[in-house]
């Protein structure tokens, strides 16, 4: 039985840290685009060696891989438009926040998992208390359109990927494989494809400017690559030993650390309504292990 234990819980929230640094790094660069896709081609650079070690992933999961490296593509998009508009601290819970309703409320249907009351209760405390450190100061936020727009979309652009990755990393278990491998295949091909498609939307001028600048921002781009890979793969295990649901909601604890960042490296403000959605989320957690 997939059960969310204290183990489980502690890995995740290491990796809601991780992930929560290398979106600061994102949302702190001169070039969101570019320093999104540079991240992602050193990724993939270091995952390939390591894949050529574990082997590839069984037949089973390929389809599930396919479909994500698109998806991941649309999720790139809307990450680095949010960045763009708006704040870290808007932009970045909205875009977890939200996800895990979404997960919770599709994972009966796509993954066969109906939360218990407790699993739900949790669910909703996590949702509302992001809400409440992304909404912190709602009449600025609504003078960020384009931010809420994009971190709203994207919101369901990361429900989707994380049901068809958990559906993926389980048929690669099933079928003796590991999520290791998984994750590692499917950050060499985002690696190439969005990388591709920020050069191309660049003028033959400014590809060249694209060169001088990754040779400049590869260092940042190696640790934000590290962080990346070690969260996701973090995130992916734990979905074959825990629900889903609980695991994306348990994930996104990453807004408390990227409203902390966004407070102390951003100078962003925190206030008290923030302090309080913390609180929530943190009964949120409790409630989710519970259920």
């Amino acid at each position: 039985m997939l059960t969310l234990t204290w183990p489980v819980v502690a890995a995740v929230l290491v990796g809601a840290l991780l992930h929560a640094a290398w979106n600061a790094l994102v949302k702190s660069s001169g070039d969101k685009a570019l320093d999104t896709a540079l991240l992602h081609m050193v990724g993939s650079a270091a995952a390939l060696p390591v894949l050529w070690l574990t082997g590839l992933p069984g037949p089973d999961s390929l389809p599930f891989l396919a479909a994500s490296v698109g998806i991941h593509l649309g999720y790139y998009i809307a990450l680095v438009g949010a960045y763009q508009h708006g704040e870290l601290g808007l932009t970045y819970p909205i875009m977890r926040g939200f996800a895990p309703l979404l997960v919770a409320l599709a994972s009966g249907s796509f993954l066969g998992e109906s939360p218990s009351v407790a699993a739900w209760a949790g669910v909703i405390g996590v949702t509302a208390g992001v809400a409440m450190v992304g909404l912190a100061h709602p009449g600025e936020a609504l003078h960020h359109r384009k931010a809420l727009l994009y971190a709203f979309a994207n919101a369901g652009i990361i429900a989707l990927y994380t049901l068809v990755d958990g559906l993926g990393v389980r048929a690669e278990a099933a079928s003796g494989g590991n999520a290791l491998r998984y994750v590692l295949l499917l950050f060499v091909l985002n690696g190439i494809a969005y990388p591709l498609l920020v050069w191309w939307r660049r003028t033959p001028p400014a590809r060249a400017e694209m060169l001088v600048y990754a040779r400049r921002r590869w260092p940042m781009a190696a640790m934000g690559a590290a962080a990346s890979i070690a969260s996701y793969a973090i995130a992916l295990w734990a979905m074959t030993r825990a629900p889903v649901a609980s695991v994306a909601a348990l994930r996104e604890t990453s807004v408390l650390f990227a409203a902390v960042m966004g407070t102390l490296l951003l100078k962003e403000r925190f206030g008290l309504q923030r302090a309080l959605g913390t609180v929530v989320i943190v009964a949120g957690v409790m409630a989710l292990r519970l259920g």
